[in-house]
């Protein structure tokens, strides 16, 4: 069996953590690295080094910034009164794809998961709270992933807010059940948004 230097190993473990590469993927990305000038390496890791240092959260709708608030929260062109709610930052490209909406967002950075130990807690839903008991939102668009987790969350947010003078929306089933906002095409997720229910 072939046996890296261990700063190549070190490497190729590090890689090995992101989402969605698995060894072979890892070695072919270390290997690249291996083979960049100097330069091209060193913006790579400046680049890392930048996104760790200057990004952050935003302090109304929790979505990653360089600046709080973001520049949805500040727009003055988009309504502040109409919120979606979505699982990730990436679920944001997938809306903004339609070219269709014009609210803002909130981030809960996952859903509600009994079995891995995810809670109401552990999600990001105060600061959503205080938006809503503020008077500041007048509906709320529930657009988490069509999963059991997803649902679940929808559900649970309705019950939570839905005593609030609000119109509470979910999005339609334009997304299938089962996958990633983030991976749904322009025509389909503006057609969930179209769609989307009261509920």
């Amino acid at each position: 069996m072939s046996r890296f230097a261990e700063p190549m190993v070190r490497l190729i473990d590090e890689l090995k953590k992101l989402p969605g590469v698995g060894g072979k993927t890892a070695q072919r990305f270390a290997f690249h690295i291996l083979r960049a000038s100097d330069e091209d390496a060193e913006l790579l890791s400046a680049a890392i080094r930048e996104v760790k240092a200057s990004l952050r959260l935003c302090s109304i709708c929790n979505n990653i910034t360089d600046v709080d608030p973001c520049t949805y929260c500040t727009s003055a062109t988009r309504n502040q009164r109409l919120v979606c709610v979505v699982e990730e930052p990436t679920n944001i490209a997938a809306v903004e794809k339609t070219r269709h909406y014009n609210g803002v967002y909130h981030v809960l950075h996952g859903t509600l998961s009994p079995l891995h130990g995810v809670g109401p807690d552990q999600l990001r839903i105060a600061n959503l709270a205080r938006r809503v008991e503020s008077g500041g939102v007048d509906e709320l668009i529930l657009a988490t992933n069509p999963t059991v987790e997803g649902e679940a969350t929808a559900t649970y947010l309705l019950r939570l807010f839905k005593s609030a003078a609000i119109k509470i929306t979910r999005i339609a089933t334009g997304v299938p059940v089962g996958s990633d906002i983030e991976y749904a095409d322009e025509v389909t997720m503006q057609k969930a948004m179209e769609g989307r229910r009261e509920l």
